[in-house]
């Protein structure tokens, strides 16, 4: 049932409507009402609408389309986040921030001070329920803070320019100084006025610029605002030049701003400055302490478009699945897991005994592995990409992967799944472009407990997928609990069945047990379990990311050295004695899309960087047999990423494997190039026609210089952008790569 009353305004702010219907209350710019608003609310409330995250933090702010009766409209949606008796508490007395926003940014607009055009306020009306605030977006223009960084670093006017096309620090000063007199003028207390709460839009022919008020929900509307309160909000700005400061506070006070208030800023200021620096210091602090004991006894915190987990059922089964990150989430503390586990301790026992008798004889053929690399040319094969159908844009998808050119594909089925169409069309497409198909088979909660459920997925599964590829990898992630596995034999028994059935199919290999990330006991334990069908060949979901770039040590292995732990593990305990790594990656700093925490995520130049290093330590020394990046077309961590109206976005980490696939296609890697200087990394690759190419990296995050033997005949960064060809060059986090006469 839908209510709604008649367009109203106030001042200068827009005609608004109020509504009340199902979960949802709130206001609308009549203006800006789609046809079907009810829809609207419940799709902008899910961060799936997100077209871009802008930030993920305590509440989360994502750029969206909203569906007007106009048409579209590009709107940024700050989702505030209610859960928790202390805020549930603010939002009852004092209303919630996306009232106290809404409130503002029509204050501000009645009193002549831009800010983005407020659009719709939406408050759920359960008790926890989130709160929106949905303002149009701007993009495209600059944060002040940027440019205030620059002003104190003593940068020139003429640099700034440079730096800033159109900027111009006086100018920016003054319209500022205008911009906040009017808003306290009109008894508006910002109260958060930092330089990232200013957006400047610079106007041609030395103009003002126009300056855009953000993050209004702490305003406080006053009927006069004191002296001090006025130097508190003016203080907050990133001003730290002296002359900036005078010139700043007399174009405030529209004269000499006098001692007494130069005082009072002065001090209100540096109180800021130093409280702010003090405070980020403490939270570092009491977070190292509280985390820990929070983690123990609390579930882990869950964004707002998780599900929450049934009603009255035990710890194994408060699991959801996470839509956006593609995974699942349990909503369970450490303690409370870990008191499950210990339950579960005499298979666990069972398991670590298993590891420990195994490892010995591992340790030595790994030493063996690399003391012996690269004693003979390596063919460099095995590059490959996992994916899973893309719905919104399937030819979109498809052209991805032929311009990728990648022939190693891996495809993700979802037994759990009633349909599997999507995923037989996508296979039957990719088969008939002659890829070399493998499939991986995960489990849920459901499957483990209803082995029935279970051998009836795999047999639908093995007798729609086999014709299009003979490879499937059984399980995913039997070390983490969230993917349903409690217990190695809960394990033991997916595989068992498994095997039987798929191996009633001529030539179909079965790999396995698809332990998640750097846990060589774990892996060996499994394998080595009593009762545990053999496998064809290793599969690790081997996470690197969590140590930062591929090259950083864990347990005394870098990334090459993980690999040749699991060859080794491999080596003994499998069909084959072959190894695949069936996914890695690194996370972005996208928000909830992000399959991990922020401590680990990257921007995209990085993410590129570490893709190819990563492969070259996985594959170069012929290590793993196939290593799969996960995956092809996702936000938060995919090679491309989806884009409004179906395309795909190819991020540079899809151009840095394209390149990496041309340039190493048809050679054999000869190993490390010799006398690189330190912090350099470097290999040698034979090319069919006798030449030479080489690829080189510094680690640690400084430029190297290094000296090429041979003749240079063409380079190229990362990307693909040709460079001069030279003998010594220098060498950063990107890899370069280099094609050498033949000798």
């Amino acid at each position: 049932m839908s209510a709604s009353t008649s367009p109203k305004s106030e001042g200068g702010a827009p005609a608004t409507e109020s509504f009340d219907f199902g979960e949802w209350r709130g206001e609308v710019v009549a203006a800006y009402r789609p046809l079907d608003l009810e829809a609207e609310i419940s799709r902008l409330a899910d961060p799936a609408a997100a077209v871009e995250t802008l930030h993920w933090g305590r509440n989360y702010l994502y750029r969206a389309r909203l569906a007007t009766a106009a048409g579209p409209l590009e709107v940024a949606v700050k989702q505030f986040v209610n859960e928790g008796w202390k805020r549930r508490w603010k939002r009852r007395f004092g209303g919630s921030k996306a009232q106290r926003s809404w409130r503002a940014a029509r204050a501000l607009l009645a009193a002549g001070v831009a800010t983005p055009e407020p659009v719709l306020l939406v408050e759920s009306k359960r008790a926890g329920g989130p709160s929106l605030y949905v303002c149009r977006h701007l993009g495209g223009l600059l944060e002040a803070r940027y440019l205030l960084r620059e002003a104190n670093a003593g940068a020139s006017p003429a640099e700034i320019a440079e730096r800033f096309p159109g900027a111009d620090l006086d100018r920016f000063l003054a319209a500022l100084a205008a911009t906040l007199r009017r808003m306290h003028d009109a008894g508006l207390q910002h109260r958060d006025m930092s330089s990232g709460n200013v957006l400047i839009d610079w106007r041609p022919d030395a103009a003002p610029p126009e300056l855009y008020v953000l993050d209004l929900n702490r305003t406080k509307l006053r009927r006069r605002l004191t002296t001090p309160q006025r130097m508190r909000d003016l203080s907050r700005m990133m001003i730290h030049r002296r002359e900036h400061q005078r010139r700043f506070l007399d174009l405030y006070r529209r004269g000499d701003a006098g001692a007494v208030a130069r005082t009072l800023y002065l001090v209100a200021h540096h109180g800021f400055r130093f409280k702010n620096d003090a405070k980020k210091a403490i939270r570092r602090r009491l977070h190292r302490l509280t985390q820990t004991a929070k983690d123990l006894v609390l579930p882990r915190g869950a964004h707002a478009h998780i599900p929450r987990a049934p009603e009255g059922v035990s710890t194994r089964e408060r699991v959801v699945w996470d839509h956006l990150s593609d995974q699942p989430h349990l909503h369970a503390g450490k303690l409370v897991k870990l008191g499950t586990r210990l339950r579960d301790s005499p298979a666990w026992a069972r398991q670590l005994a298993a590891a420990a008798g195994a490892w010995p004889a591992v340790r030595a053929r790994c030493r063996r592995r690399v003391a012996e690399r690269w004693r003979r040319p390596v063919p460099f094969a095995g590059l490959g990409v996992a994916l899973r159908p893309y719905p919104e844009n399937p030819g979109a998808l498809l052209a991805a992967v032929d311009d990728l050119a990648v022939h190693h594909l891996l495809l993700r089925l979802h037994p759990w799944q009633g349909d599997h169409g999507a995923e037989e069309a996508l296979a039957r497409a990719l088969a008939e472009r002659g890829h070399d198909l493998a499939f991986a088979l995960p489990q849920n909660r459901m499957l483990v407990r209803d082995p029935g459920h279970w051998r009836a997925a795999v047999e639908e599964l093995a007798e729609r997928f086999a014709p299009f590829g003979r490879t499937f990898v059984v399980g995913q992630a039997p070390n983490r609990s969230k993917w349903g596995v409690w217990q190695p034999r809960e394990y033991r028994a997916l595989a068992q069945v498994a095997a039987e059935v798929l191996r009633r199919h001529d030539g179909v290999r079965v790999l396995g047990p698809g332990v998640i990330d750097f846990e060589p006991l774990a892996t060996l334990g499994l394998l080595h379990y009593p009762g545990m069908p053999t496998f064809d060949a290793l599969a690790s979901l081997l996470y690197v990311d969590r140590r930062g770039a591929p090259e950083a040590v864990q347990m005394g292995y870098d990334a090459a050295g993980k690999a040749a732990l699991m060859a080794a593990v491999a080596d003994g305990a499998t069909a084959t004695g072959g190894s695949w790594i069936t996914e890695f990656n690194w996370p972005l700093r996208e928000g909830p899309h992000a399959p991990a925490g922020k401590l680990v995520a990257v921007d995209e130049e990085t993410q590129a960087d570490y893709l190819v290093r990563c492969y070259l330590a996985f594959l170069a020394a012929g290590d793993a047999e196939r290593a799969y990046w996960w995956q092809l077309a996702a936000r938060g961590y995919g090679l491309t990423c989806p884009e409004d109206g179906g395309g795909l976005r190819r991020r540079p980490s899809y151009q840095a494997l394209r390149l990496l696939r041309e340039m190493t296609a048809a050679t054999s890697c000869e190993g490390r190039l010799e006398g690189m200087a330190e912090g350099a990394r470097g290999l040698r690759f034979r090319r069919a026609d006798g030449g030479v190419t080489v690829v080189g990296w510094a680690v640690g995050g400084g430029d190297v210089e290094v000296r090429l033997g041979g003749r240079v005949e063409e380079a190229v960064d990362r990307g693909g952008r040709r460079l001069v060809a030279k003998q010594t060059v220098r060498l950063g986090g990107a890899p370069v790569w280099f094609r050498l006469a033949a000798e």
